[in-house]
């Protein structure tokens, strides 16, 4: 049984589980030589789009089964979305994963975009994009504000199944909010987060 058991799960890639199935998704962190300077480009939801439209973001999406690899999903998503094809990025590193506070797992590529001249937006999926020079990142700190989770059984909860029933303690979360702001556009939510991610380590 020990070794049915063993070869069950090391058949099966990396895993990361909660309590509910992770929607996997994967973005891009595209970077393009502009004007003689690294830049970092950001895209516009389109406004059509049914979830967080108008909203900034990097290229990606979900991955999907016909996807070798989460890199593979970043780089079809950002090719999808600018109207690239793949010769056009350079995927330099992986960045990490991303685990909200909800079910959903966020893998994250850095990569350069060879000719930024190529690119053209699917107005489907993109409103607009625009660049950042990364010394601005690399000079100015976010600001920081904080949002509070906590847990909310629902009515029924079987609060007598559990210890001090409904006077259990359950435990919450102090979870930072990362705000850039430039040019009069505001980078913020999941987007500021993986940015600020990228930033400290190349600092």
């Amino acid at each position: 049984m020990i070794e049915q058991i063993q070869s069950r799960i090391s058949q099966r890639s990396f895993n990361l589980f909660g309590f509910a199935p992770l929607m996997r998704a994967a973005v891009m962190i595209p970077l393009v030589e502009k004007d003689g300077k690294l830049h970092v480009l950001f895209e516009v939801r389109a406004r059509t789009l049914k979830r967080q439209p108008g909203e900034i973001c990097f290229p990606g999406g979900k991955i999907e089964d016909g996807d070798v690899s989460e890199q593979d999903a970043a780089v079809r998503e950002t090719c999808e979305e600018l109207g690239l094809v793949r010769e056009d990025i350079q995927v330099i590193e992986t960045l990490g994963i991303l685990i909200p506070p909800y079910s959903s797992s966020i893998y994250s590529f850095i990569g350069k975009i060879h000719d930024y001249r190529k690119i053209s937006p699917n107005k489907n999926e993109v409103e607009e994009i625009f660049y950042v020079p990364l010394d601005f990142f690399l000079e100015k700190e976010p600001d920081v504000h904080y949002i509070h989770l906590a847990v909310k059984p629902e009515e029924n909860f079987p609060f007598e199944l559990i210890p001090q029933g409904k006077n259990y303690k359950w435990r919450s979360s102090r979870l930072p909010e990362f705000f850039y702001q430039y040019d009069g556009r505001i980078i913020w939510g999941l987007t500021a987060r993986i940015l600020y991610e990228f930033i400290t380590i190349v600092k």
